[in-house]
């Protein structure tokens, strides 16, 4: 399925990272702190006045964005006034 950004609204897909503490213990989703970066996976037709593109990683305002499922993956339709910054390197 194709899900395909209307206006100024971004599709980004958040990134999971395993946190481990120092000694090596997995910390559990309940135990983790929101992930705030993700990837662009579509862009809509009207953003503007920022510079991102499919497969930019970007930092997100923390509770902003519509989280959906599509095929069994997370994503978040998100403003583009939510995207923060883009992540270089």
């Amino acid at each position: 399925m194709k899900v395909v950004p209307l206006g100024s609204r971004l599709l980004i897909k958040p990134y999971e990272e395993e946190k481990r503490t120092s000694g090596g213990i997995v910390l559990p989703d309940a135990a983790k702190e929101k992930q705030m970066t993700a990837k662009v996976i579509a862009v809509g037709e009207k953003v503007e006045d920022i510079d991102v593109k499919e497969n930019d990683r970007v930092l997100y305002s923390k509770y902003s964005g519509t989280e959906i499922k599509i095929d069994d993956e997370d994503y978040i339709i998100i403003d583009q006034d939510d995207i923060l910054a883009k992540i270089e390197g």
